[in-house]
């Protein structure tokens, strides 16, 4: 939680590319949840994984762990794609539609996940 500026507040795609700056230029992959209270505020921010996402390394109890303890009212994933190319792989979105039903589960809702480059980001399509 490094950045953690509490008075960041994340309601779109846009503002988290904004607030994940430090990302931009990573030579690796990173893999970081956004944990959000009811107003939309950065509570907590934590780096879950380094090294390529994939379906099978991404625990949910990883990524909602700390929004249990800081009593996270929703989680924005983020993670940053070193090539450049911003398009969500499918292992992007098989790892995302995994966390949002374990978010549904939990009433924690994952409101997005921002695949970021130097230059441009996407959202990963959550199914709700």
């Amino acid at each position: 939680s490094k950045n953690l500026n509490s008075l960041a507040v994340l309601r779109a795609p846009e503002d988290v590319y904004e607030y994940v700056k430090d990302m931009h230029n990573l030579p690796k992959e990173q893999f970081r949840g956004l944990y959000l209270d009811t107003h939309h505020k950065v509570i907590h921010d934590e780096v879950l994984s380094i090294g390529t996402i994939n379906a099978s390394m991404v625990h949910p109890r990883e990524v909602f762990k700390p929004a249990v303890e800081y009593g996270a009212a929703a989680i924005i994933l983020v993670h940053n794609h070193p090539s450049g190319v911003s398009t969500p792989s499918e292992s992007d979105i098989q790892v995302t539609q995994k966390l949002v039903q374990v978010g549904k589960m939990l009433g924690i809702p994952v409101l997005d996940h921002v695949v970021v480059t130097r230059t441009d980001f996407t959202s990963v399509p959550v199914d709700y």
